[in-house]
């Protein structure tokens, strides 16, 4: 069984900065696409980043230069770097992990419980 644990999440001012992590279990990630998922308050889940099995990222418009995801393989936990927050950055981030390279939410099989992260001053 594939399990997800994500951590990291914290109240923080606009502009500051936070480190996500998701710490995989029950299978090797490197083998996999992970990402990280948004659900911002009513609105739908928006994929954020992720990080294909030949470590190539990928990222959606609105976070490019301002967050960055890592892998270590040797932990088995894939990082995500976010600086410059925003206001719209308030969201529960989750971390998933998919067949392929892929932002699209329902391309992920296996989800973490999220981890909240809120912006404001």
């Amino acid at each position: 069984q594939v399990h997800l644990v994500e951590s990291g999440g914290d109240f923080v001012q606009p502009g500051g900065s936070l480190r996500l992590s998701c710490v995989v279990s029950g299978a090797t990630s490197k083998d996999y696409t992970i990402g990280w998922i948004r659900q911002a308050p009513g609105k739908g889940r928006e994929g954020v980043a992720c990080i294909d099995s030949e470590d190539l990222s990928y990222y959606t418009d609105a976070v490019k230069g301002r967050f960055t995801i890592s892998r270590d393989s040797a932990e088995n936990t894939v990082y995500l770097q976010m600086t410059d927050l925003q206001v719209n950055d308030t969201a529960v981030y989750y971390c998933g992990r998919s067949h392929i390279a892929t932002l699209r939410p329902t391309g992920y099989d296996y989800w973490g419980q999220g981890t909240e992260v809120t912006v404001s001053a």
